[in-house]
């Protein structure tokens, strides 16, 4: 039998043994276990780590911190668990949280853990109907939310939900003030089972309702074990990761995976993102691991990363794979390599290069302790180019969802032998996995497999472009040709002389079959809540010829441009 402290800790004695933990690892077994009765609090009384902050938060526009110590944020969520209870919560009851990254987010996910009550992460940003469909799909009994949230609930005829409000006072919610009241000792109902439904996200969905991913009182918080592996936290860190609160990659590492370790969670709170600022605050405050989207990183490499004088021991992208570029300026300033990891909202981390192993860029390293994956065929049959394939049965991961929540409540997607993820990789000899692209994503030219991701690392090489998007654009001849939208850097003028300007760098940089052949030059790309392009929506305005659509822009091909080199084949 492997207890949830014996993985833990051999994770952390092998954290830069790669090979060691992946054949010594075992998932703890399925047995009751509630992390944050079981694991949280007791962390908590441990005399090494009960006065060490366990959650730091820096307000930039208010030039405030707040620090709470495991001993605290214990106690508290103890009192926020008791007024939840009070307002009549239970085991089993769902309840939408609605918070931005401010304390009570953290207090009431922990004793919602405590209850058995299931959360609903959502963003602040949804709209009314958004929230709607979270309380009707989500069968939500209650919602904390943020007090410039309520005015939302005004339409939804949401009279039955237990409102409680984080700010000020507001006719019809509870105050979440209120829970300061209630006491500091809290007594469990009953044994919370290993598959105990925990967590409930919407998935940011791109062509119709989001799914709703169900995962256990198991699935992440003992999952993300492999997170903590990858990103090698170690306890008494100081980790920061940006991400959002309402996604999947916020209880990733903002939550689950540093608390395993024993670290620090970090938040740096800005009214508006500013590179420069938060390089600042990494340093004066001594963060030790950072994990960053690969957005923050390109903004990052705009600024001298050497003028700042930092304490980092690992950083680490996640969210989409990173440039060569933004991984070789980092390294070049700081010394240190960015390791890029893979999971999704379904999974914890399933891949990545972790502390100590060789790193191959452009590769999300290889699969992570726990995780037995096989790259799959359209068949199910294993291939060196396929789909990231779990193996179930005996060998299913803690890490991966329940399934997918049905209207009924049944669950789907993550049964039988296999789990199929629907993202595309390559497998070289030595096991290392480089994303190619969603499964319907990948597009063909002239028969011609087309990775949307690799032409769009090409284009952000390009000085001027600032994001891009590749998609298939109709051609009589080669069934579809690659063309790009492209968002330029402030500054850049949507001109023929930059559209020649990144074709040439393109035709030095590709081969002619992967060669983009048009670019639309865009002011604003459709993206979906959690930030990620709309690929979808960009082929339905080339597929449909849609002229008049907001969304486009400057259109220029290649052909308008004869100082163009020709290849043999297009002469």
């Amino acid at each position: 039998m492997t207890t949830f402290l014996e993985a833990r800790a051999f994770l952390l004695e092998h954290r830069t043994d790669y090979e060691a933990a992946v054949k010594g690892f075992r998932w703890p077994d399925p047995v009751p276990f509630n992390w944050a009765l079981d694991w949280f609090d007791e962390l908590a009384k441990h005399a090494d780590a009960k006065d060490r902050p366990a959650l730091w938060i820096v307000d930039t526009a208010q030039d405030k911190q707040t620090k709470l110590s495991f001993a605290v944020l214990s106690k508290r969520s103890n009192q926020v668990a008791n007024f939840l209870r009070a307002q009549g919560l239970q085991r089993g009851d769902h309840l939408l949280l609605l918070l931005g990254n401010v304390v009570p987010l953290w207090e009431t996910m922990l004793a919602a853990m405590k209850l058995g009550v299931v959360v609903i992460p959502a963003t602040t940003l949804l709209t009314a109907d958004e929230l709607r469909d979270r309380l009707d799909r989500g069968k939500a009994k209650a919602v904390v939310a943020a007090q410039d949230q309520v005015a939302k609930f005004a339409s939804l005829g949401a009279e039955n939900v237990v409102r409680i409000v984080v700010g000020a006072t507001t006719d019809g919610w509870l105050s979440y003030d209120d829970a300061a009241t209630a006491a500091e000792s809290f007594e469990a109902d009953a044994p919370t089972n290993a598959d105990d439904p925990m967590l409930l996200y919407f998935t940011s969905g791109t062509t119709a309702k989001p799914k709703l991913v169900r995962h256990s009182q198991r699935s992440y918080p003992v999952g993300h074990l492999s997170t903590m592996y990858w990103i090698g936290l170690k306890p008494g860190d100081v980790h920061l990761n940006i991400s959002s609160p309402g996604w999947a990659k916020h209880a990733w590492s903002c939550f689950f995976a540093p608390w395993n370790a024993g670290a620090t969670v970090f938040v740096v709170n800005q009214p508006r993102f500013d590179a420069k600022g938060l390089l600042a605050t990494i340093g004066s405050c001594g963060v030790t691991t950072l994990c960053a989207p690969p957005t923050v990183w390109r903004l990052f490499i705009q600024e001298n990363l050497a003028s700042f004088k930092v304490a980092l021991r690992e950083v680490c992208g996640a969210g989409e794979p990173l440039n060569p570029e933004v991984i070789d300026q980092v390294r070049a300033a700081w010394g240190l390599t960015i390791r890029d990891g893979y999971g999704q909202t379904e999974t914890t981390a399933l891949a990545g290069n972790s502390p100590g192993q060789k790193i191959k860029i452009g590769s999300m390293g290889l699969p992570l302790p726990g995780y037995r994956v096989q790259i799959s065929d359209a068949d199910g049959n294993p291939a060196k180019e396929g789909e990231v394939t779990l193996l179930l049965g005996n060998e299913r991961p803690a890490g991966l969802m329940q399934g997918y929540q049905g209207e009924d409540g049944k669950l789907s997607g993550a049964e039988g032998e296999l789990y199929r993820s629907g993202d595309v990789v390559f497998e070289d000899e030595e096991g290392y996995l480089t994303f190619v692209g969603r499964s319907d994503d990948v597009f063909k030219s002239s028969d011609y497999r087309i990775s949307p991701f690799e032409l769009e690392s090409v284009l952000l090489e390009h000085e001027f472009v600032a994001e891009a998007a590749v998609v298939p654009s109709p051609d009589p001849i080669r069934l579809a040709i690659p063309k790009a939208f492209v968002l330029l850097t402030s500054g850049a003028e949507r001109s023929p002389e930059t559209a020649l300007s990144i074709f040439k760098h393109l035709h030095a940089r590709l081969a002619p079959f992967k060669r983009i052949r048009r670019l639309e030059i865009v002011t604003e790309l459709p993206k979906t809540i959690s930030g990620k392009i709309r690929r979808v929506q960009l082929r339905r305005l080339e597929r449909d010829d849609d002229r008049d659509d907001p969304l486009r822009g400057r259109e220029f091909r290649e052909e308008d441009f004869p100082e163009l080199p020709k290849t043999r084949s297009e002469t």
